[in-house]
């Protein structure tokens, strides 16, 4: 092989070698320093502080995966996950709209889940519900739109959890999803590894090196991996945040009947507002006329798949997973929206 031939195959080793997540990182920053320099330091700075909030959820999630890892004990989770599938879906559904997890902050976990092979019904409905709301925008929403608002929008919650966890449960049994994870990441099915050998937990894995450089290994694997997909949506966020005004997004969801409901649907999905940012803008355009129901659906889809946290989700699982998470957002916010507008 010639000295050039030989130079290209190093390359194109080198290229495919590189990461996609990263190589579009660097190239949106690049971008923004040669075409749009001011936005370059604003960019950064909401990326980090969005980085920053999400920290501590990111944290605990990987310590308890990798600490599952190490000992053994995710074998023990997976199997207390395994059993009673309907009683799981329920209990995943309530315990996810009270839990205080933002649609990015709940990724981590779903991430520790499933990768220790926790059935995907009960953890679908937990991602569904937990985004909608939580205990302080509870209360935030009593504040800015009202009681009768923030109670609809927890049974909002609750019943788009029970929908997809159930619909999945159901597809699962016809022997769908039985591997919803991507390759390389977790154990993945519905009991994974972990459930096809159990072992005996070791729960002083420091005692062993090899649990200790395993525990070190998953910890530092999980934080890179789930760290780049949440660095690249809030970079796109961003960039969303300024050069799309809130305020133009909200108002296209003005006006009377069905339709309204359906854009701000449609709107909500790729919605870049979190639940908190959301709530006074939102409230401001009900007070002057929009559609409650309308109003519930954007927020309902914008918190269960805004931008973020739908390319953490595609980063995790499959497609046909992604895009079942897709359709019940769409769907679930959709009938959300005309069932709060009919009882309203």
């Amino acid at each position: 092989m010639s000295d050039i031939a030989l130079k290209l195959r190093r390359f194109a080793e080198t290229g495919r070698a590189l990461d996609r997540v990263w190589v579009t990182i660097v190239a949106i920053l690049l971008a923004l320093a040669v075409g749009v320099p001011a936005q370059l330091p604003g960019s950064l700075v909401f990326t980090g502080q969005q980085l920053a909030s999400v920290a501590p959820f990111l944290l605990l999630s990987v310590m308890i995966a990798a600490w599952a890892g190490a000992t053994g004990a995710d074998s023990l989770i997976a199997r207390a996950f395994s059993g009673h599938p309907v009683k799981m879906v329920l209990m995943a559904s309530a315990f996810g709209a009270l839990s205080p997890f933002c649609s990015c902050g709940v990724i981590p976990l779903i991430a520790a889940l499933l990768s220790m092979g926790v059935p995907l019904a009960p953890v679908m409905a937990f991602w569904l519900a937990s985004p909608v709301i939580d205990p302080a925008m509870f209360m935030l929403t009593v504040g800015t739109i009202g009681m009768e608002f923030a109670v609809g929008k927890l049974l909002a919650a609750i019943a788009l959890g029970l929908i997809g966890g159930f619909a999945t449960l159901w597809l699962t049994r016809l022997g769908f999803l039985t591997d919803p994870l991507r390759e390389g990441i977790g154990n993945g099915g519905c009991g994974g590894g972990k459930m096809r050998s159990p072992k005996p937990p070791v729960w002083r894995f420091w005692q062993e090196t090899d649990r200790i450089d395993r525990f070190r290994r998953d910890a530092i694997k999980t934080t890179l991996f789930l760290g780049k997909w949440l660095a690249l949506a809030f970079l796109l966020e961003s960039l969303m945040v300024t050069y799309i005004p809130a305020e133009t997004v909200s108002a296209a969801v003005g006006g009377d009947g069905v339709l309204p409901i359906l854009i701000a649907t449609l709107v909500g999905v790729p919605a870049y507002l979190n639940g908190y940012a959301a709530l006074p803008l939102v409230g401001g355009l009900i007070g002057q006329g929009m559609q409650a129901g309308a109003g519930m659906a954007f927020l309902v889809a914008g918190g269960v798949s805004s931008l973020p946290a739908a390319i953490a989700v595609f980063a995790l699982v499959k497609k046909p997973v992604f895009a079942l998470y897709l359709a019940y957002a769409l769907i679930g916010s959709f009938a959300v929206g005309l069932v709060f507008q009919i009882v309203h």
